[in-house]
This record gives structure tokens, sequence and C-alpha cells, in this order.
């Protein structure tokens, strides 16, 4: 029971943040320099949580072709700055992953 509740609660508090700033968004104008700011915080904190797996797979940093996450970042990036397809770039950083982890 506590497990519900503790979802309940959690998604309460998302849903209440969300629409919280949806609904002040709408009443007041944002600064533009706030409005450009805002632009770069998913790409940071994306950043954030996937380059210490992909440069840090056993605690070390590891730029070695031994790191095959790294090695399929790389290959995501390539096709993420060629294409601006999300779709494809997790693809083929997947598939590049899966090759090098069944190859070697």
């Amino acid at each position: 029971m506590n497990i519900w509740l503790v979802m309940l609660i959690a998604g309460l508090l998302t849903f209440g943040m969300r629409l919280s700033l949806i609904y002040l968004f709408g009443r007041f104008e944002v600064p533009d320099a706030l409005r450009r700011a805002l632009r770069f915080v998913p790409p940071a904190v994306l950043s954030a949580i996937i380059l210490p797996d992909l440069l840090m797979p056993s605690g070390h940093l590891d730029f070695g072709l031994g790191n095959h996450r790294w090695l399929a970042g790389l290959v995501a990036m390539l096709v993420a700055w060629r294409t601006r397809n999300t779709l494809l770039t997790i693809l083929a950083g997947m598939i590049i992953l899966l090759i090098l982890q069944l190859a070697f």
C-alpha cells in the first residue's frame, strides 16, 4: 500500500509542478535571456546523464578502442550531426554497440 501512496503523491507533485509552470508562463512574458538560457537545459542534463556512462564504463576515463560504448557514442554523434534525426541516431548507436559487443 505504501508504494502506491508514494507513486500517487509523486505523480501529483510532478503534475502540479508542470501545470504550475505552464500556467505561470501563460500569465507573464518570459525575458528573452531566460528563454535562450532554458533552451540549453535539456542538452546539458542529457549530457550529464550519458557522458559518464560513455566515458567511464569501468570507473575510470577510457577513450580506448576497447570501450564499445564510447565508439557507439561517437557513431551516434556523427549520425545526429549529419541527419538531425533522433530515431536514426538512437538506432545507429544501439546497432553499433550491439555489433561491437558481439564481435569483441
